[in-house]
């Protein structure tokens, strides 16, 4: 069993929902990043969600796309983000880290390679925006000879046969993607979000984390009412912008969000 299954099986067996805060790694600069992801931990973070910087972001808003151009700046690629992960685990061996990025830099350096290099690193699954589940066999293959899960999204728009295909292409959970839009947008229905996971639970077993839209830990808590797993990004990176000097300061408030939404979650 994989750590991020067994991470789900942990949380169901005990009630609790799973909290997924998402950075993008090298933000605002690379000797961050570790540190950043032991504090979230210990915040109450259950997976770490580690974006890997892109020149194209295509589902991000303007709050990630800043920050992957801020990490581009120090030249932040895939192998130090797999440097960061080796480091993390040198000291956590048990929290699950995904790698959340784009199928381009994975092309250039091989399925297998990658699939590889990131189970050696530590790395425990990985989420790739623009690779479609009818072309993504080869890749799912790489990764699950290395133990390594296939998460794929599901939006708002995703029909019943494609949501089964991504149920028996995918692995770890299902990322549903609770606006239509790019992250950081758009005002949450959380009603909404509640009727399209219950669809989702009738046509796969795999747990179902939402993302997109969750700013705050009032949010955090109504999306958990329907979900395995709360999925937050843009309002933690937020966060890192707005203390960018400070890597203390970016720790202090990061985790003082993620506390807060822990504490939330953990009341239903």
């Amino acid at each position: 069993m994989s750590r991020i299954a067994a991470c789900f099986e942990a949380g169901r067996s005990q009630g609790r929902k799973l909290l997924i805060p998402y950075v993008t790694a090298g933000d605002p600069q690379p000797d961050v990043t570790v540190s950043l992801m032991h504090a979230m931990v210990m915040a109450g973070a259950d997976i770490i969600e580690l974006g890997v910087p892109f020149s194209d972001p295509m589902a991000e808003g303007p709050v990630i796309q800043k920050a992957m151009e801020r990490a581009l700046v120090h030249q932040v690629t895939l192998d130090d983000v797999f440097n960061m992960v080796k480091t993390f685990r040198q000291t956590d061996s048990e929290t699950p880290v995904v790698l959340m990025g784009y199928l381009n830099p994975i092309e250039v350096k091989g399925y297998s390679e990658f699939a590889s290099q990131a189970a050696e690193a530590g790395v425990d699954g990985v989420l790739i925006v623009d690779m479609p589940p009818e072309e993504a066999e080869p890749l799912v293959v790489a990764l699950e000879q290395k133990s390594l899960d296939m998460i794929f999204l599901v939006a708002p728009t995703t029909d019943e046969a494609r949501i089964r295909l991504i149920s028996t292409s995918g692995s770890g959970f299902i990322y549903y993607v609770s606006l239509k839009g790019v992250t950081g947008a758009g005002h949450l229905d959380t009603d909404g979000v509640k009727q399209h996971v219950e669809a989702i639970n009738e046509l796969t077993p795999l747990p179902v984390g939402v993302g997109f839209g969750i700013k705050d830990a009032a949010t955090a808590a109504r999306v958990a009412h329907v979900a395995d797993a709360v999925v937050v990004g843009s309002a933690l990176v937020r966060l890192v912008e707005a203390n960018a000097g400070s890597s203390e300061a970016i720790n202090q408030a990061v985790a003082g969000l993620l506390a807060d939404m822990r504490q939330a979650i953990d009341a239903l």
